[in-house]
C-alpha cells in the first residue's frame, strides 16, 4: 500500500489510533449534541484516550505494568466524570465512560500490532453505543424464560463440554467428549427450531409448525397434531401435516450425519433429501385438498425447552446403552441383529439408535451395515407415528395419517436395495 510507503510503520499505527478513536467519539460527539445534561467525551477526547494508550503501549514494550497504570489512572479520570454526571442528573449511565476505557485499549493492542482486534473491538463498540434503542426494545420483547433458556445452551455447550475427557474408556470404548458433543447437536437443532417456533407465535399456521415441529421433534409433532385433530374437523390438513413433520425427520437426520460420520452421509445423503422433500410436498399438496371444516385452524402448540439439564443427561446415558448394546448385537449376533435392533427403536426415540450408529459405522460394524440399519430405523418410527396419529386423532384423521405414514415408511426402505453390507 502506499500509505506504508509515505509514512514509517509507528506512523501508520498512529493513523489507525486516531482514525478508530475518532470513528467512537463522532458517535458520541453526535449522542452529546442530543443530550440536555452532562456528557463526557468527543471527536477530540477519544483521540486522546486512544493516543495515551498507544503511547504507553510503544514506550513500555513487552511489561504490562506501566500499561496497566496508564490504564488505571484513565479509569480515575472516568470516574471522576461519572461521579460529576451523577452529581448533575441523579441518573445516568455509564456506556460513554466504558467505551473510553476501551478506547485506551484499542491504542495498546494497535501497538502491538494487533490490528484486527482493534478495529473489531472499535465496530462493536460503535455498534453497540449507537444501536442503545433497538437493543433496549429487544430486552423487552425477550422474557426471562428465554434468557434462561439461551444460559442451559450456553451451559451444554461452552461450560460442560469442554472440560471432558476426548479419550476412550472401558471395553466399549465410551469417549466422553464426543458422546456430549452428540447431545450438544442434537439440542442445537430441536433449540434452533424451538427459537423460531416461539419468535413465530401464532404466526404462519399449521403447516409451519408441522414443519418447525418436525425438526424439532417428529415423534413430538405428531402426537401433538394427532390429539388436536380429535376436536377438529380437517383430515386432510392434519394428516398432511402429519406427513411434514416426519418428513423434516429426514432432514433433521441429514444434518447430524454430515456433523458426525461423513460416509454414512455419501450412503444416505441423496436417499434421505428426496425422501425429505418429497414428503415435505406430497403432505403440503395433501393439506390443501378440501375438508368439510372449511374454517382456518391456528397454531397453537409451543415446544418445550430442549435444553433441560435432565433431558440432556437422560439422552446421553440411552447413547451410551445403545453404543454398549450395538456392541454387542454386533459381536453375538451380527448384522441380522442390528437390523432387528434398528426395528425395534424405531418405536421410540431414534436419535439415540441413530447416533449410536454414527460411532459404530467403520468401526464396529460395517459403513452400509449402519446405513441400512438407520434407514429401516427411521422407517419403523414412520410406521410408530402413524400408530400413534391412528389411536389418538379422530377416525378419518388416523386413517389418513396412518396410510401416508406407512407409504413414507415403505418409501424409506427403498435405499436398503443397494445398501448391502
Amino acid at each position: 500500500m502506499d500509505l506504508y510507503r509515505w509514512l514509517p510503520p509507528e506512523g501508520v499505527k498512529i493513523v489507525l489510533v486516531l482514525a478508530l478513536s475518532f470513528l467512537v467519539g463522532l458517535e458520541r460527539e453526535e449522542h452529546k449534541t442530543g443530550a440536555e445534561a452532562y456528557s463526557f467525551g468527543g471527536v477530540r477526547t477519544f483521540p486522546l484516550i486512544g493516543l495515551i494508550g498507544y503511547v504507553l503501549a510503544f514506550l513500555s514494550g513487552p511489561q504490562l505494568l506501566p500499561v496497566a497504570l496508564g490504564f488505571a489512572v484513565v479509569g480515575g479520570f472516568l470516574l471522576l466524570s461519572y461521579w460529576h454526571k451523577l452529581s448533575a442528573a441523579g441518573l445516568a449511565g455509564i456506556t460513554s465512560e466504558m467505551s473510553g476505557l476501551t478506547t485506551y485499549l484499542v491504542g495498546v493492542l494497535v501497538s502491538h500490532e494487533q490490528f484486527w482486534i482493534a478495529a473489531t473491538i472499535s465496530v462493536a463498540s460503535m455498534l453497540l453505543l449507537e444501536l442503545k434503542a433497538a437493543l433496549e426494545g429487544l430486552t423487552k420483547r425477550i422474557s426471562g424464560e428465554e434468557i434462561l433458556t439461551f444460559t442451559k445452551f450456553l451451559l451444554l455447550t461452552a461450560v460442560v463440554l469442554p472440560v471432558l475427557p476426548n479419550q476412550e474408556f472401558g471395553p466399549f470404548q465410551i469417549n466422553p467428549f464426543r458422546t456430549w458433543l452428540i447431545v450438544v447437536a442434537v439440542s442445537t437443532i430441536s433449540y434452533a427450531s424451538y427459537v423460531i417456533q416461539r419468535w413465530t407465535k401464532q404466526q404462519g399456521g399449521l403447516i409451519l409448525a408441522a414443519i418447525l415441529g418436525g425438526a424439532y421433534s417428529s415423534t413430538v409433532a405428531t402426537v401433538v397434531l394427532a390429539r388436536r385433530a380429535r376436536s377438529e374437523n380437517h383430515p386432510h390438513l392434519f394428516s398432511g401435516a402429519t406427513l411434514i413433520a416426519s418428513g423434516m425427520m429426514y432432514f433433521r437426520l441429514a444434518a447430524l450425519l454430515a456433523l458426525f460420520n461423513r460416509s454414512l452421509l455419501m450412503k444416505l445423503g441423496l436417499p434421505f433429501g428426496v425422501l425429505a422433500l418429497v414428503a415435505v410436498g406430497a403432505g403440503w399438496l395433501w393439506s390443501r385438498r378440501p375438508d368439510p371444516n372449511p374454517a382456518e385452524v391456528e397454531r397453537e402448540y409451543q415446544p418445550k425447552n430442549p435444553l433441560e439439564l435432565r433431558a440432556a443427561l437422560l439422552f446421553a446415558l440411552l447413547f451410551v446403552v445403545m453404543l454398549v448394546v450395538t456392541h454387542l448385537v454386533v459381536e453375538h449376533l451380527g448384522k441380522a441383529g442390528v437390523y432387528v435392533l434398528a426395528g425395534v427403536m424405531g418405536v421410540s426415540d431414534v436419535d439415540p439408535f441413530i447416533m449410536g450408529m454414527t460411532q459404530a459405522a467403520g468401526s464396529m460394524t460395517p459403513v452400509a451395515v449402519a446405513a441400512a440399519a438407520i434407514a429401516i430405523a427411521a422407517s419403523s418410527n414412520n410406521v410408530a407415528k402413524g400408530v400413534y396419529a391412528y389411536v389418538l386423532s379422530g377416525r378419518q384423521t388416523g386413517v389418513l395419517s396412518l396410510a401416508l405414514l406407512a407409504g413414507l415408511a415403505l418409501a424409506g426402505l427403498v435405499p436398503l436395495l443397494w445398501l448391502r453390507g
